[in-house]
This record gives C-alpha cells, sequence and structure tokens, in this order.
C-alpha cells in the first residue's frame, strides 16, 4: 500500500507551522508600545482633573470676575477638552494602529473615523488637532493683547507675533502632510476603503448592477 504525496507546497507548510522565533520576537515587539498608551490614559487623567480645577475656579468667582476673565478660563476648559480629544483619538488610532485590533465592528459607540483609520489618516487628524489647539491658545493671545503696555500684561506683541507664526506653520505642516498622502493614493483609487460591513453591500450592488446599453 503506498502512502499518499504530500503536494503542500513549503510556503503552505510555513505558513501551517507559524511564524519563525525571530518572526515571533519582533512581531511581539510591538506590545512595547502598551504602556506608552496607558502612561496617557494616565495623562488624559490629570487633564481631567485640571478641568475641574479651572471650572471649580471659574464657578466659584463668577461674580467677581469679568467678561474678559471669564471668556479667558472659557477658553481655557476649552483647551483642555481639545487636548484630551487629542489624546484619546492617539491612543484608541495608534493602539488600533501599531498594537492590536480593538474589535469594536458592530459596536454602538465606535468611533466613525476608526472604521477607516491608517497611519496617513492618523496624522491628518492629528495635524488638524493641532491646528485646533492652537487656535484656542492664539485666541487668548489676541484677547490678552488689548492690555499690552499696561501694568501687569501678560503678553507682548513679540510673543503675538511668534505665536502668528507658529500657527501659521503648523497650518501649512497640515496641508504638506495632506498632500503628501494625496499623492501616495494612485488616481482613480478610493481613498477610504469601506468597512467590514459595508463591503457585502458593496459586492451585492457590483452583481446586481444592471449592463450598461449603449
Amino acid at each position: 500500500m503506498s502512502t499518499p504525496r504530500n503536494n503542500q507546497t513549503p510556503a503552505s507548510q510555513r505558513e501551517q507551522s507559524g511564524l519563525s522565533p525571530l518572526s515571533t520576537l519582533i512581531f511581539s515587539s510591538r506590545w512595547l508600545q502598551l504602556p506608552l498608551y496607558l502612561g496617557l490614559i494616565v495623562a488624559q487623567g490629570v487633564y481631567v482633573i485640571l478641568f475641574l480645577k479651572d471650572l471649580w475656579h471659574l464657578t466659584t468667582h463668577v461674580m467677581s470676575f469679568g467678561e474678559q476673565e471669564i471668556m479667558l478660563v472659557v477658553l481655557g476648559l476649552i483647551d483642555v477638552v481639545m487636548i484630551s480629544n487629542l489624546l484619546v483619538m492617539v491612543i484608541v488610532g495608534g493602539y488600533e494602529t501599531f498594537v492590536s485590533r480593538l474589535r469594536l465592528q458592530g459596536h454602538p459607540d465606535q468611533p466613525e473615523w476608526l472604521s477607516h483609520v491608517n497611519a496617513a489618516v492618523l496624522k491628518v487628524k492629528l495635524a488638524t488637532a493641532i491646528i485646533g489647539i492652537s487656535s484656542i491658545h492664539l485666541l487668548k493671545t489676541f484677547i490678552e493683547a488689548g492690555s499690552i503696555g499696561m501694568p501687569g500684561a501678560k503678553t507682548t506683541w513679540d510673543a503675538v507675533v511668534l505665536q502668528t507664526i507658529i500657527h501659521s506653520v503648523f497650518i501649512l505642516s497640515a496641508v504638506g502632510i495632506a498632500w503628501i498622502d494625496r499623492l501616495m493614493v494612485p488616481p482613480g483609487k478610493p481613498r477610504v476603503l469601506p468597512t467590514t460591513e459595508e463591503r457585502p453591500c458593496v459586492v451585492l450592488q457590483q452583481q446586481t448592477k444592471p449592463p450598461h446599453r449603449g
């Protein structure tokens, strides 16, 4: 009785045997980033404490503060919220892109942008978030610019010009990142792939599409 021949190729045998020890070690090194993302979660908790501190300061001095002082405190609160949003974007998007899948498909609280996030999309979103944070700081500086030259002024004209230049550089950097990302996508290729739930619908639409009649 003859033994059955093994028709498997060396490539398929390697796939069945799994990764080599060196490949496993290199691929598992991505988990070294886990403490970094956990540290960002702790930093987000610190910002929550800072937000509550500023909010308490505002509510306890609401009768003694003027309109400009209240506006500056509110802008500070918005600044904290935008930095917290940036942290969430880095934590969730970075972990999903570089460490491991979160498996949130079908979850009612899944962020809309997470379904098509990748390294390029994440860079553009981070650049946009940084521009928003810089805009809040620049607006606070413009409000304080009215007291330049007076005793106790917290800013100078040099600081206003410098922050404006820095904000402009952030905008140019974001435009450059988006432009480079656009150049990396071949013409005619969709920029955002459909999600796992949407792909069967796309395939079904392509199959049921009537033929073109000339």
